[in-house]
């Protein structure tokens, strides 16, 4: 499974490590408290191609796998959580939407843009009262003549108010008919499509979470991403993909507390020595990182299926799940062993403790992730 990762694979961990370094790592802080999110970084990471990370070359991406995907995405979140969470979102929500399910034309149009940064993505499922129950959606879409109309708002959409273009889900059939859903593409000069209430958050508060409002919004018929009726299995389709970004995600977290948990236990002094040397201390750092590589190691699975367009839903939601347990229990550990310094904002652990509660919830949360693994192993499906 590792063996399949290509030479070149230090080499973008070490490039985005750097990037991490100089430019997030200065402000991050300073993001975090003002929940400013950075449009300008991430056109810098555009232009790095970490924002198109799996598109092909010939739409002007980097035309890379999952496994160098998921190093990228790890080496940000050592550093921030919430630049990391809108790499992966941009990445594997709307541009991997478009990439997977666009036909030509909209590849031509779209990708370009959003793999170099020029525009910044978002991907429009979850309504204010209908998360994990995505069949019940009250967006709708109506067909008129040559357009679509939309009516309706997505809430804690990643990029709902500055992105540029938006892949939409919404309901163009009867309730709770997996056929009665379509996908849009709908860019934000349409009138009719505006940004909403930006929530304020326990963490991840510079990745820029919002409303997104469709009012009489008219979306060209050639804007439908695949055949009308088809988006809520083309969505389904995208969050196995999407489990693998989130899991990403929390092994970063998870790998930042740990390594800053390592440094810290090796520099504190307590009863004259370092206090890596109390056994309550070593034990709560070797059941972090035994914990880290059995998350890394399903994740790296995943993304071998992944890779190979192998069944990997099962996989996948294990991998999301495991993963993103583990980086709460990680982060958690982290505030005990720095003790009172972990509390306070001078030191990491307390921001990795308040991101990593998210990576447990977003794209489908812990109990979703068991249902879909039981329903399957019972199934006998992968």
């Amino acid at each position: 499974m590792l063996a399949e990762t290509v030479e070149n694979l230090e080499f973008i961990e070490e490039s985005a490590r750097q990037f991490a370094n100089q430019k997030i790592r200065p402000n991050f802080m300073e993001w975090d408290e003002s929940q400013e999110f950075p449009i300008e970084l991430m056109r810098e990471l555009g232009h790095q191609g970490f924002l198109g990370v799996l598109v092909p070359e010939e739409y002007g991406g980097s035309g890379l796998g999952y496994q160098e995907y998921i190093s990228i995405i790890v080496e940000i979140t050592k550093v921030c959580g919430s630049i990391g969470l809108s790499v992966a979102a941009h990445n594997s929500l709307c541009t991997g939407h478009i990439l997977q399910f666009g036909n030509e034309e909209q590849k031509k149009k779209y990708l370009p843009k959003l793999a170099t940064g020029e525009w910044i993505g978002a991907w429009g499922l979850t309504e204010a009262n209908t998360g994990s129950d995505a069949m019940r959606m009250q967006c709708v879409a109506v067909e008129d003549g040559d357009h679509w109309i939309i009516n309706g708002t997505k809430n804690w959409i990643t990029h709902g108010k500055s992105s540029e273009v938006a892949v939409v889900l919404a309901r163009t059939g009867d309730l709770l008919d997996s056929h009665g859903i379509t996908a849009f593409i709908v860019e934000r000069s349409n009138p009719g499509f505006e940004g909403g209430k930006k929530e304020n958050k326990l963490g991840m508060r510079a990745s820029e979470t919002a409303e997104m409002i469709f009012d009489d919004c008219r979306v060209p018929k050639s804007d439908v991403l695949g055949k009308v009726g088809e988006g809520f299995i083309q969505a389904m389709k995208i969050l196995d993909g999407g489990r693998i970004s989130i899991a990403a995600l929390s092994l970063g977290i998870a790998k930042g507390a740990y390594e800053a948990s390592v440094k810290y236990s090796q520099e504190r002094e307590q009863f004259g020595q370092p206090i890596a040397k109390f056994q309550a201390i070593s034990f709560k750092l070797a059941d972090m990182a035994t914990k880290i590589q059995a998350s890394e190691l399903l994740i790296r699975k995943a993304a071998y299926l992944k890779n190979n367009g192998k069944p990997m839903t099962t996989i996948s939601a294990m991998a999301k799940y495991y993963a993103s347990e583990v980086c709460v229990e990680a982060a958690t550990e982290a505030i005990q062993i720095f003790g009172g310094y972990g509390y306070t904002k001078d030191f990491p652990v307390e921001k990795f403790f308040r991101d990593s509660k998210l990576c447990t919830i977003g794209e489908g949360t812990s109990e979703i992730q068991k249902l879909v693994i039981s329903r399957n192993i019972l199934r006998g499906r992968d």
